[in-house]
């Protein structure tokens, strides 16, 4: 049993801890307050500084107290240099601090700004003042003006600044602190600057032309010939424009292989190896390259210019109804022969130079060795109504999944068919996929295109809308009414073909809007027909350059109206002719074309090019189904 004794002493002891936590608590509660005045106390402080300090730095510098003003600031750039050296980590006051060292440098950068922009504009010699001020805060302006030195002369390098501004200006400012230390080398070097302007300038003009093959081989000559300022002009834009130029070339050479270009694709790897020498990458498409090319030659001969009409597709509808055209197996036998009998297809515009507007330039053809050049051309695809459904042909084309262009018509049961083979581009660009050496850096042919009726058989415009309510009325079918969405439609599908067809090596032409008969037509005809088809087709083709004369029925080089068509960008004319024929004329490049259909194997000797009977269905089927008679005749 405890003594009475011990529970006093208990009572005591449990009143005496209690009174200790109150006086704990006590003090805690004081030095909480205490942290708050404090905490109060320096915010006012750091207001009044944030409120305060840069009006009365800017003060000072407009008063000419630049030693008030150097001492504010570096007031504030030693609190900021004392946050950055500690552990801790960013708070307001140090973000304060910051905005308030930038806002004060802000100033002086302003007022130098001002100094050095009338210097330059207008050869100002600073005054007094300005000497003084540029001296007394040295420690703000000079790392700014050595930097605006160095500006001018990289400006001087790039031709934007003379030599006489250039010294003026370096002269002037040579007493500024410690800015001869960057003034006093680079008026040394002014005339090795002078000597290196030009070639830096090729090197930039190849550049912003988007050459960086020739920029590049043009500053590592300018850094194998000069040193110091020069040099290291030249060595950081050779590091620039090699970081710029490497994915988008590269990316386009791997284009050009997909699209059968080897011997683009060569030529630019080739250049692209000797910048970037052990990338992998480009050393593996560069063999891709190699591999699909051969030795080329200079071609001075005649150049074969061939012209096909679309296709007979549906020869149960067409076939033995006209002349004027080939079947679907006709031109792909015709293709076969060609190739056998080694020709080349070539890009009809290769043979000129059209950099300049008022003249064009004789350019020969280069060919692989043992190769003649072809040019083809499919004429007038405009699919109007009357000729595809009466003659078996195509009534349009179209994308199928894999961005192929197909041809496709409705069959007599409604049924839709579409296929590559419909087509004579179909057929060519599935045989230059078979046999890539058929075309010389994937040249496909020149597709001309007039407005009557319909593009690619797609309504374009209100024009066409006409054209094809009257065309179905003439052969009695049912008139369709195309809405303004609709034809806004059509011409975003045309668009995509276009697209398709001018990354897969096919070229444009205008057949005129009306398929006119142009050496006939007036000058008002003319004008009024090449506007039509500048406003309503060419956006969905891009720049088109050539007319395919409708019948061959061309216009002088030398006539005025000829001269109205060159004027609006239109330099290469195909006309008709059995022989071939090309000249170039005062801007204009002239061809002959030799058009190729049934009647015309059949009535005319193009034996040159190919032997009809191994090409045309007649003479295949009779070989192949030879009647009792035929087997009977000696051979």
């Amino acid at each position: 049993m405890r003594r009475v004794e011990d529970n006093i002493f208990d009572n005591y002891e449990k009143k005496s801890v209690k009174g200790a936590g109150h006086i704990i608590a006590v003090v805690a509660c004081m030095i909480c307050i205490a942290a708050m005045i404090g905490v109060v106390f320096w915010l006012n402080a750091s207001m009044k500084i944030e409120s305060g300090v840069v009006p009365d730095f800017e003060a000072a510098i407009d008063e000419g107290r630049y030693e008030d003003a150097l001492m504010l600031y570096r007031q504030v750039h030693d609190q900021v240099v004392a946050y950055d050296s500690s552990e801790l980590s960013e708070n307001a006051e140090l973000t304060i601090r910051r905005e308030q060292m930038g806002q004060m440098e802000e100033i002086v950068n302003t007022r130098l700004i001002a100094i050095e922009t009338e210097m330059r504009n207008s050869r100002y010699t600073p005054s007094t003042a300005d000497m003084r001020f540029m001296n007394e805060m040295q420690e703000l302006t000079s790392s700014r003006l050595s930097e605006w030195l160095n500006e001018l002369a990289t400006e001087f390098l790039l031709g934007t600044i003379e030599k006489p501004d250039l010294i003026f200006i370096f002269e002037a400012l040579n007493d500024v602190g410690n800015v001869s230390a960057t003034t006093t080398p680079l008026l040394y070097e002014v005339e090795t600057i002078e000597q290196a302007r030009g070639d830096v300038q090729a090197a930039e003009s190849a550049f912003n032309a988007g050459d960086y093959v020739s920029s590049v081989q043009i500053y590592v000559t300018v850094c194998d010939n000069y040193e110091g300022f020069v040099y290291d002009f030249a060595s950081k834009r050779l590091t620039e424009i090699k970081e710029i130029m490497y994915e988008p070339m590269l990316t386009e050479g791997e284009h050009m292989l997909e699209r059968m270009r080897y011997f683009s694709a060569e030529a630019l790897l080739s250049d692209l190896a000797v910048i970037f020498p052990d990338d992998n990458r480009i050393n593996a498409d560069l063999l891709e390259a190699t591999s699909h090319t051969t030795e080329v030659t200079e071609y001075r001969g005649t150049v074969e210019v061939i012209c096909v009409r679309q296709l007979i597709a549906d020869v149960s509808r067409g076939a033995s109804n006209t002349g004027l055209y080939l079947t679907t197996d006709e031109f792909s036998r015709m293709l076969e022969e060609l190739y056998a009998n080694d020709y080349v297809l070539v890009d009809a515009e290769t043979m000129a130079d059209m950099s300049e507007d008022t003249f064009i330039t004789e350019v020969n053809l280069t060919v692989p060795v043992g190769k003649k050049p072809l040019i083809i051309v499919l004429d007038t695809f405009d699919y109007n109504v009357a000729t595809t459904y009466n003659y078996g042909l195509c009534t349009q084309l179209s994308l199928d999944e894999q961005d192929h262009v197909v041809g496709q018509y409705v069959a007599p049961d409604g049924t839709l068919v579409s296929g590559r083979e419909l087509e004579a581009i179909g057929i060519l660009d599935a045989f230059v996929e078979e046999h890539p050496d058929f075309s010389f850096d994937g040249a496909k042919g020149v597709i001309s295109i007039c407005g009557y009726e319909s593009v690619f058989g797609y309504v374009i415009s209100r024009d066409e809308a006409d054209d094809r309510s009257a065309a179905l009325e003439s052969i009695g079918r049912p008139n369709v009414d195309f809405t303004d969405s609709e034809i806004e439609n059509n011409r975003q599908i045309v668009s995509e073909i276009a697209s398709v067809l001018l990354d897969t090596g096919w070229k444009f032409a205008s057949s005129t809007y009306g398929n006119i008969n142009a050496f006939e037509a007036d000058m008002d005809t003319i004008v009024t027909d090449t506007s039509k088809w500048m406003e309503q087709i060419e956006p969905l083709f891009g720049d088109v350059h050539i007319i395919v004369y409708p019948g061959g029925n061309y216009i002088y080089g030398t006539d005025p109206r000829a001269e109205y068509l060159k004027s609006n960008g239109f330099r290469i004319f195909f006309g008709m002719g059995y022989n071939p024929y090309h000249i170039y004329g005062d801007n204009y490049l002239y061809y002959d074309r030799s058009v190729i259909s049934e009647y015309t194997l059949t009535n005319l000797d193009y034996s040159r090019l190919f032997d009809p009977t191994l090409v045309l269905d007649s003479y295949v089927n009779a070989v192949m189904n030879p009647t009792d008679e035929q087997e009977q005749e000696p051979v």
